[in-house]
């Protein structure tokens, strides 16, 4: 494969070779459990909207946004640290995959991938979801003025529909969940997102298993040629 941006000739025996036990897996790993921790805490959260059949209650949907708004509204330096973490991980991957090695693209480039997509489900899902719930009146007044002008919009205005969705017509194309809606979505793609980050660290335990499995085939084909050359040296000193 003639691409200059890989090191074909680097193994994981190489002395610049970024695998498994090098600090960037570090800024990596670090990032991603740290988010999945976040994701855990909103689990309990997020079950009720997802696996369970029973009824909602208005509390509990008032206490998720109270949740979802608080943590919106925190102080700039709690975004601004979140943010530094996700740039850590960046951060790893570009080392990795500095002058990488076959196996670095295989693994971290896939890893890379994920993370990418996980960044975007979090700006596109999550970050637009919670300033829905920040704004005045939360989902609730959201939907509410959606669906206000939904009826307002004459031919193109469809109404609302048994599920809570408000639809402005075949022309716009635009679709307004309502509260109940908007809160499962965030819940979705929270557990989404979990699942990609989990499957980062899979990709980097597989990363170290192969070096691993490496290691030991090339450990067990240096006995066999070491027990080899003693054999053939002990042969030799019998006919001597």
């Amino acid at each position: 494969m003639p691409t200059q941006w890989v090191d074909w000739s680097k193994t994981t025996r190489s002395k610049d070779y970024r695998g498994s036990g090098s600090f960037a897996t570090f800024l990596i790993i670090g990032p991603v459990c740290f988010f999945l921790g976040i994701l855990f805490a909103s689990f309990p959260y997020d079950f009720p909207l997802l696996w369970t059949s029973d009824p909602l209650t208005p509390s509990y949907l008032d206490h998720l946004e109270t949740h979802l708004r608080f943590m919106h509204q925190s102080p700039p330096l709690i975004a601004r640290m979140l943010h530094i973490i996700i740039f850590v991980g960046f951060l790893g991957f570009f080392t990795k995959l500095f002058r990488p090695s076959e196996a670095n693209v295989l693994f971290d480039g896939g890893s890379l991938m994920l993370y990418v997509i996980a960044a975007g489900v979090y700006l596109s899902n999550i970050v637009k979801g919670m300033r829905a719930v920040s704004q005045p009146g939360g989902l609730a007044a959201a939907a509410a003025a959606a669906g206000a002008a939904t009826t307002g919009n004459g031919e193109e205005g469809a109404g609302r529909s048994s599920a809570g969705l408000h639809h402005r017509g075949p022309l716009s194309g635009e679709l307004v969940l309502g509260r109940e809606d908007s809160l499962r979505v965030m819940s979705a793609s929270r557990v989404i997102l979990a699942l990609v980050l989990v499957g980062v660290l899979v990709l980097q335990a597989g990363q170290w298993y192969a070096e691993r499995k490496e290691a030991d085939d090339y450990a067990k084909a240096e006995k066999e040629a070491a027990e080899k050359r003693a054999a053939a040296a002990a042969a030799g000193k019998k006919k001597l």
